[in-house]
């Protein structure tokens, strides 16, 4: 009896779930970058926020666009990107991809390409928790700017 009730509850879990993934649900996200895991060969430790709005087009598929702030020891950068994401809704499991432009004072600019995987918590039926690990490839300077690292954020289907 515990497992057919066990069975019900994971049925239910993944029917809910669905909602969150459907065309033309938008989506609001804020996370925590880097957690002072990022590294790259150039700048060591660093951390940031940011702050991303979607709108599913089709099902399961993402278009967002994320605004980030970055704090390092000597400079701060501020990012711009544009990028999608795709969920499997049997696991919560999503991988994304898109281009960032990156600006770093004084006088350095940079377009990078960021890769992610990551995993959607459920708290409720709006919110989640998401953890994420990414590499940013850098066009303008691969061995030093291009960097790996991990964030925690929430999201908000709605």
């Amino acid at each position: 009896m515990k497992k057919i009730i066990l069975a019900v509850m994971l049925l239910l879990g993944v029917v809910a779930s669905k909602a969150q993934f459907e065309a033309g649900t938008n989506y609001l996200g804020a996370s925590v970058t880097n957690l002072g895991l990022s590294y790259s060969s150039s700048e060591k430790l660093r951390f940031g926020i940011d702050i991303t709005a979607g709108h599913f087009l089709w099902d399961d598929f993402l278009l967002k666009t994320t605004v980030g702030y970055n704090h390092k020891p000597h400079l701060d950068d501020i990012t711009l990107g544009l990028g999608a994401r795709y969920y499997f809704e049997q696991n919560g499991v999503f991988l994304g991809t898109g281009v960032e432009y990156c600006h770093e004072a004084p006088k350095y600019n940079d377009l990078r390409i960021p890769a992610e995987i990551g995993y959607c918590f459920y708290l409720n039926h709006y919110l989640s928790i998401e953890p994420v690990a990414y590499y940013n490839f850098s066009i303008n300077d691969y061995h030093d700017k291009s960097c790996f690292g991990f964030k925690v954020g929430f999201g908000f289907y709605f």
